[in-house]
């Protein structure tokens, strides 16, 4: 349990004064930036999932006939 406490006290104290963190504006124009990154990959899986399964609907449909 000692070694817990030690690792998370470590980790608070190298998280505050070892760690150059991004300014509130920085901060804001990466998240907007992921986001919108996100947004376009989702889409992009949508669309390639959509014409796949339109195509193997199509192929079984085929085959079926």
């Amino acid at each position: 349990m000692a070694g817990i406490v030690k690792y998370i006290s470590e980790s608070y104290s190298e998280l505050k004064n070892h760690v150059t963190w991004p300014s509130y504006a920085e901060g804001q124009r990466l998240t907007v930036i992921v986001l919108v990154f996100s947004v376009i990959f989702s889409l992009a899986i949508w669309g390639v999932d959509t014409v796949f399964s339109s195509v193997i609907e199509q192929y079984f449909d085929w085959v079926k006939s």
